[in-house]
């Protein structure tokens, strides 16, 4: 099982990523959530039951558009092509847009787009997690049901730019 410290390496890269392709698209990024945080508050701040903890891990603004985007990376089945979103995440982050007034993504590697109202109304309870030793309840959401990032976020500005990741 990955250590804590090398998951969080591939979540902040693929939170780099994100943010790379929103830039592309004329979205100004800024990073929010725990990401943030001190590691004292960080580590403490896990250890508790509080929605705080799900923070999403960008904030994005576009011509008015204000949009927050929380980046899931290794959360995708090759095998049964779903992604997986942890319960506690999809209801901390419902309550969040019904008081921000704000639209939520969850971008996944692939860059498909989901919201946590597709995740709770699509999704399929599964196991609880042994890839991160939570023991946490998820969400599977067949990788069908998604949008694509283009779509939610518009198209690169020079499209013959190549993605970095890709």
């Amino acid at each position: 099982m990955p250590s804590f410290q090398q998951r969080k390496a591939v979540g902040d890269a693929h939170e780099q990523r994100i943010a790379q392709e929103l830039t592309a698209r004329g979205w100004a990024v800024n990073p929010w959530g725990q990401g943030v945080l001190t590691q004292p508050v960080q580590a403490a701040l896990r250890q508790t039951d509080s929605s705080l903890r799900w923070t999403p891990d960008l904030l994005a603004a576009k011509e008015g558009r204000v949009a927050l985007i929380d980046c899931k990376s290794s959360m995708t089945s090759r095998a049964t092509h779903r992604h997986a979103i942890e319960s506690a995440a999809v209801d901390a982050h419902l309550q969040l847009v019904a008081w921000t007034r704000l639209p939520l993504y969850y971008v996944f590697d692939n860059l498909d787009v989901l919201t946590p109202y597709d995740a709770l109304t699509a999704g399929q309870t599964g196991p609880r997690s042994v890839r991160t030793g939570s023991g946490a309840p998820y969400l599977l959401v067949p990788t069908t049901l998604c949008r694509p990032f283009d779509t939610v976020f518009g198209p690169r500005r020079n499209p013959s730019v190549a993605s970095d990741a890709a």
